[in-house]
């Protein structure tokens, strides 16, 4: 009987090790994305939070050069499938700690109408914490949604989602900014 207990326990604690990720990945993944995932550089994504199936398809996008990030295609060129499948049920399990901000009133206002007219809660949900393959985009770093925001609008292409591409169609950089600042004061 207690030969069982600890085999079962030893076969549970080496699964347990295998689903951790690499100690280099996250220390790669820190420099950019921060302690935890949550970036503290303001044109850098947090992923901590974001939904799990979400952070396993950007790595294998990204992995397989369908969505171009420079910064990480050293890093990527060497990823497995589980490496991935570690990173994203460790960075979906962090707490997202939004960075601090300065709200402004009116452009949240403004942020709050366009996101309703486009509809935004409808995939990402009511409260902006993403689901699935959607990000959460709650607490999101202001000035990376800015980013994101105009590049699906402006190039859509392999690695874009053609959804986002139709609904920011015709957005003003203005409305871009209005709506990036809503949603990053809003919190997870």
């Amino acid at each position: 009987m207690r030969l069982a207990t600890a085999v079962s326990l030893g076969l549970a604690a080496c699964a347990a090790a295998a689903q951790q990720p690499r100690a280099d990945l996250l220390a790669a993944c820190t420099v950019c994305h921060g302690p935890g995932g949550n970036s503290q550089t303001s044109s850098v994504p947090s992923i901590a939070g974001q939904p799990r199936v979400f952070i396993e398809n950007q790595l294998v996008l990204i992995r397989e050069g369908l969505r171009e990030v420079p910064a990480m295609s050293a890093v990527m060129g060497r990823i497995s499938d589980e490496d991935i499948g570690a990173l994203a049920r460790h960075y979906s399990a962090q707490p997202a700690i939004p960075m601090a901000m300065e709200v402004k009133r009116e452009t949240r206002l403004r942020g709050a109408e366009i996101s309703r007219r486009a509809l935004c809660g409808t995939c990402h949900l009511a409260d902006y914490t993403g689901q699935s393959q959607v990000p959460r985009l709650a607490g999101q770093n202001e000035a990376y949604l800015v980013f994101a925001l105009k590049q699906f609008r402006d190039h859509a292409g392999p690695g874009r989602d053609t959804i986002m591409s139709a609904t920011l169609l015709g957005m003003s950089d203005g409305e871009l900014s209005d709506l990036a600042h809503y949603l990053a004061s809003s919190r997870p």
